[in-house]
C-alpha cells in the first residue's frame, strides 16, 4: 500500500489532486470523503482540490431572484450514489431548520439561490480538502519519481501573488474539473456596455444609468429568457429587445421518457454504443438541454407581451427570425444592429446595454497538461478517448491516470457536463481510484 509520502521526498503525495472546486468536483470530494469514513485507516484516499477563486461560488451572476432549477432537488450531490448521505439535500434543509417548510412549499425544484447556498453548505462539509486562491499553471510528470510510481506534479499560484514561487502538488492522479468558458460570438468582446449573461448581476450591480432606455438580450435558451424577464421586471421604463434566430423560445422536453436520456443507465448505453449511434442519440434529445426554455417562463413572458400589445405600449420585444450582425458605438449610445434573416432588412437599435446569452465551450482539458498532452489518446476527429471511468485513454508510458470532469460528452452523453449525473459519476470516479490505489496492476483493464 503506498503512503502519503514517496520514499525519496517529504513533499506529500496524493493519490488525487483535483483542478477546479465546482459541483462536479465537489460532489467527488463527498464521494471520498464518505469512502474515507467507511475505510480501514490504510485504505482511505488522501485528495485535494484546487480552486482559483476565493471560496466556494457557482454561476453567482445568475442567481436570479425568482430563478429555479432545472433538475430536481434530489439530484443533489449525493441521493442517487447514497440515498443515506449526510450531504444531500434534505439533510441541507434539516440542518438549515427549513425541512418542514420546503415540504409545504411542495415543489420538486428549488430555487437557484437556494441549491447555491446547498452547495455552498456542502462545500464547507470537505473544506479540509479544498485550497481556494489558488492557480494552477502547469502539469507535468514528476522528473525525480520512481519507476512505476505513477508521480505527477502540479505547479500551483497564489491568485494575485505574481512574482511569488509556485507550490508543488504531487499526486498519482489528477482529475480535471475546470468547468466551462463563456463563449461571446467572434468580434465581441465583454465591455462595459456588452456582458455575457454569466457576468448579469455583476454587471448590473455596476451600471449606473439612472433612467435606461433599452436592453437587447442575445439568445434562445434558458438564460437569454431569464435575462429578458429580469430587466423586463426590473426596469419599468426600459424597452428589452430579445433577439432570437428561431421563431421564438422553444420548450424543453422534460417529459419521463426523454427524461431516461439523463439516467445513470444511459451513460453505459451511450459508451458503448458506435460513434454514428451516439450522434444521432444526441441529435434526438439536445432539446432536453441545450437551446430550450422552461415552459412556464414562455408562458409568462407571452402573456407580458400579449397584454402589452392590448394596451398599445409594447415594450417587450421579441425579434425573431433575427441575429445582431455588428455593434457600433457612436455619442447616442451602443449601436446594435439586427437584421431579420427572413427579409434581410436591419434595424439599427441604440442600447444602454446588450446581453450576449450565447452559452459557453469546453475548454481542451489538455491545456494544463504540458508535456503529458502527448500521452493522451484521440479519436479520428481529434477528440480524446475517454474509458467509462472518465478517464483519458493514454499512451503506456503514463502512468499516472488523468479523468475529466466535463469534456465527456461525446463519449458518455449530454450529463457528461450536467449537474443531474453529478452524484453517480463521482462514486464511478472514486471507485475507479480506489481500485488503483489498491490494485494498480489491474488498473489497465477497466473499460
Amino acid at each position: 500500500m503506498s503512503s502519503l509520502y514517496a520514499s525519496d521526498t517529504q513533499t506529500p503525495v496524493y493519490d488525487v489532486v483535483g483542478v477546479g472546486f465546482g459541483p462536479a468536483n465537489l460532489a467527488l470530494a463527498i464521494a471520498i470523503e464518505e469512502y474515507n469514513e467507511a475505510a480501514a485507516p490504510d485504505q482511505r484516499l488522501t485528495a485535494i482540490f484546487l480552486e482559483k477563486q476565493a471560496d466556494f461560488g457557482w454561476h453567482r451572476g445568475m442567481l436570479l431572484e425568482g430563478a429555479t432549477m432545472q433538475v430536481s432537488f434530489l439530484k443533489d450531490l449525493a441521493t442517487m450514489r447514497n440515498p443515506t448521505s449526510r450531504f444531500g439535500f434534505v439533510p441541507y434543509l434539516q440542518d438549515r431548520g427549513r425541512l418542514v417548510d420546503f415540504i409545504n412549499h411542495k415543489v420538486l425544484f428549488p430555487s437557484r439561490e437556494e441549491f447555491h447556498d446547498y452547495l455552498g453548505w456542502c462545500a464547507d462539509g470537505v473544506d479540509h480538502m479544498v485550497g481556494y486562491g489558488l492557480e494552477v499553471s502547469a502539469v507535468r510528470t514528476a522528473t525525480d519519481a520512481d519507476p512505476g510510481s505513477r508521480i505527477v506534479e502540479v505547479d500551483v499560484a497564489v491568485v494575485g501573488a505574481s512574482g511569488t514561487e509556485p507550490t508543488t502538488y504531487r499526486a498519482r492522479n489528477i482529475v480535471l474539473g475546470t468547468g466551462l468558458v463563456p463563449k461571446l460570438p467572434a468580434g465581441i468582446e465583454s465591455s462595459e456596455r456588452v456582458w455575457h449573461s454569466s457576468e448579469f448581476l455583476h454587471r448590473l450591480d455596476r451600471f449606473t444609468e439612472p433612467d435606461p432606455h433599452r436592453f437587447v438580450v442575445v439568445g434562445a435558451g434558458q438564460s437569454a429568457a431569464e435575462v429578458a424577464d429580469h430587466l423586463h421586471r426590473t426596469y419599468p421604463g426600459a424597452e428589452v429587445c430579445a433577439v432570437l434566430s428561431r421563431y421564438g423560445y422553444s420548450p424543453a422536453d422534460d417529459s419521463p421518457y426523454a427524461n431516461r436520456f439523463f439516467d445513470p443507465e444511459a451513460v453505459d448505453l451511450y459508451h458503448g454504443a458506435e460513434p454514428a449511434v451516439r450522434d444521432r442519440l444526441m441529435g434526438y434529445h439536445r432539446n432536453t438541454n441545450y437551446g430550450v426554455v422552461d415552459i412556464d417562463l414562455i408562458d409568462e413572458l407571452y402573456r407580458r407581451s400579449y397584454q402589452e400589445k392590448v394596451r398599445g405600449e409594447e415594450r417587450l420585444r421579441i425579434l425573431n427570425t433575427s441575429r445582431v450582425d455588428r455593434l457600433d458605438q457612436d455619442p447616442e449610445g451602443l449601436g446594435v444592429h439586427v437584421r431579420n434573416l427572413a427579409t434581410g432588412t436591419t434595424e439599427r437599435l441604440t442600447a444602454d446595454a446588450v446581453v450576449y446569452a450565447t452559452g459557453y465551450t469546453e475548454p481542451d482539458p489538455t491545456r494544463l497538461l504540458g508535456d503529458l498532452a502527448a500521452s493522451c489518446l484521440r479519436d479520428g476527429e481529434g477528440r480524446l478517448r475517454i474509458r467509462r471511468d472518465y478517464r483519458v485513454d493514454t499512451t503506456p508510458e503514463l502512468e499516472a491516470a488523468i479523468y475529466l470532469q466535463g469534456g465527456t460528452e461525446h463519449t458518455h452523453g449530454i450529463t457528461g457536463n450536467l449537474l443531474s449525473m453529478a452524484a453517480v459519476r463521482a462514486g464511478e470516479v472514486c471507485a475507479s481510484l480506489v481500485t488503483r490505489r489498491t490494485a494498480p496492476e489491474t488498473a489497465t483493464a477497466l473499460a
